[in-house]
């Protein structure tokens, strides 16, 4: 098993297919959080805001995953992401068939939320 790297490095490595699907999310990701910072959480690749995960989308066998590292965030979002395939941690999708543009926000921006709570801001 490969250790795990900050966004910016699992990007560098991709294949092409991955690599501009994974630049497109982290860029919105960091666009919706501006001080969250590279790192990894749980073995992933992320983006951390107040030193917690916030996001990791990482390629899989099958397509992608996004995970906000919190089940809750991923409950709130799913009835925006209707016929989608999800686990109890994250939402998976396809280039074909990618997570819709409010759907990511939502799940962004609930974890920021949430992050925020947690800590008392």
């Amino acid at each position: 098993m490969r250790a795990a790297v900050p966004p910016s490095e699992q990007i560098a490595t991709a294949d092409d297919a991955d690599r501009g699907m994974l630049e497109r999310l982290y860029d919105r990701a960091r666009a919706l959080a501006p001080t969250a910072e590279e790192g990894t959480s749980y073995g992933m690749p992320a983006l951390r805001y107040r030193g917690r995960p916030l996001v990791s989308v990482m390629p899989t066998k099958a397509g992608y995953s996004v995970f906000p590292f919190s089940a809750e965030v991923v409950a709130t979002v799913l009835p925006l992401v209707e016929g989608f395939e999800s686990t109890k941690g994250g939402i998976r999708f396809t280039a074909e068939r990618v997570i819709p543009e409010a759907a990511f926000d939502a799940l962004v921006t609930a974890r920021l939320a949430e992050i925020d709570e947690a800590i008392g801001h």
